[in-house]
């Protein structure tokens, strides 16, 4: 059985797209997802205390779950490792789509786990640092920090996503629909779609 598993931290955020990658991912290879599982919690808290611990409980041998990526299922390396470590134990299979990502019973999985979810802490924790020393210098100069009073950016967050959205459209989709899977508000898909000429 295939298990599609969403999760996100705040309710400000959608479940939507996760949901529309996982559908087209499953589509592409002839996939069904036979139950989907979704939750809006922060994947700092233990895996018991979601409904990702239930679903753990619950899959058998050869079942997949499929997820945007693997930092869905956790936020730091130990969870996310613990969490495979159990999959693999268990025979059941991991599939992430951004990460491009499968988990199975070999000894190449296994160590591909431990290095991706080594990396992906080492490289949060860089990030976190780099932009802390950053922003502290700027602050120590002097600097004022954020945009210019009354200046307008020139990134969007809809920035170069043209041809998704041309592809939402073709579909039949509404504008409303649109703008959940993109996360954005629905003027703010209208003024980017005026502004690109996009019907």
């Amino acid at each position: 059985m295939v298990y599609g598993y969403i999760r996100v931290s705040t309710d400000k955020q959608t479940v939507e797209n996760q949901r529309f990658e996982i559908e087209n991912y499953c589509k592409e290879r002839g996939m069904i997802v036979g139950s989907w599982i979704e939750e809006t919690i922060s994947g700092t808290k233990k895996v018991d205390e979601r409904k990702l611990g239930k679903l753990l409980n619950k899959v058998k041998k050869d079942d997949i779950i499929i997820c945007a990526e693997l930092s869905r299922l956790g936020r730091n390396m130990f969870m996310i490792m613990s969490i495979l470590n159990y999959c693999m134990e268990n025979g059941i299979k991991v599939w992430t789509i951004k990460d491009n990502y499968r988990l199975g019973d070999d000894l190449t999985s296994k160590v591909l786990a431990f290095a991706f979810g080594l990396s992906a802490e080492i490289e949060r924790n860089l990030i976190s640092q780099r932009t802390k020393e950053a922003l502290a210098r700027k602050k120590s100069e002097g600097i004022s920090l954020g945009r210019p009073k009354g200046r307008k950016s020139s990134h969007y967050k809809l920035t170069g996503k043209e041809n998704a959205i041309k592809d939402l459209r073709n579909k039949g989709l509404s504008k409303s629909q649109i703008a959940k899977i993109l996360e954005v508000h629905r003027n703010t898909l209208n003024v980017y779609m005026k502004k690109h000429t996009i019907e």
